[in-house]
């Protein structure tokens, strides 16, 4: 039979299902789109809090001392803000934990993985709103010269990005339990572990500046 004959002959069923799924494997071989949107927004991120540590540390040198005497020892690292900062930290484990419970198919892992990774946000979310009320309490507020200025603008858009996070979690919750993540289909599940370990790495380096430098 000629080239031509051969090229008329339908291709049979099986060798179509191997091409398609070669094909599917081939195109799966890159970083998915919705991780590598998650990696192009969290480098805007980047940029946004390297703007704001400037903006801190620019101040700081300007003002002497710092913090000012009215304000001297009350942002203890040995507070309550430490035990937000280990539960902050926790849940970027237990997110981890959910990220390779699906890719292994574990469905149930993944959902009580990532429904703790929920709580542990929003408990975070609360003990930062006691902790600013205690600040207050205090006398300290945004209008209280660059050092109030300074640590509640960090701190309050830090806050807002958690919020955000545990939306976005809600939501991984919510279409897990729906069924809709599996050990093929999970590249939702990726990019929001990665935010949320943006903002719990972020939390680390406030922690440390605003507490311990």
């Amino acid at each position: 039979m000629t080239a031509e004959g051969r090229a008329l002959v339908p291709a049979e069923p099986g060798h179509v299902a191997d091409a398609t799924a070669a094909a599917i494997s081939h195109a799966r071989g890159g970083i998915s789109n919705p991780v590598l949107g998650m990696l192009l927004f969290i480098t805007s991120e980047v940029m946004f809090f390297a703007g704001l540590f400037a903006a801190y540390f620019s101040t700081r040198a300007q003002n002497r001392p710092w913090p000012p005497a009215e304000f001297d020892g009350i942002l203890n690292p040995l507070s309550l803000i430490l035990v937000a900062t280990v539960i902050l930290i926790a849940s970027s484990f237990t997110c981890q934990f959910a990220v390779w419970s699906i890719q292994r198919g574990d469905r149930r892992g993944f959902i009580r993985n990532i429904g703790v990774t929920f709580v542990l946000g929003i408990l975070f979310l609360l003990l930062q709103a006691y902790d600013y009320s205690l600040l207050f309490g205090e006398g300290m507020t945004m209008g209280s010269g660059p050092f109030g200025t300074t640590y509640f603008t960090l701190t309050g858009f830090h806050g807002a990005h958690v919020f955000g996070g545990v939306l976005m979690l809600g939501v991984i919750l919510y279409r897990g339990m729906l069924g809709q993540f599996s050990a093929r289909h999970h590249d939702a599940v990726e990019a929001v572990s990665l935010y949320w370990h943006f903002v719990d790495v972020v939390w680390i380096l406030l922690f440390s500046v605003l507490y311990l430098l």
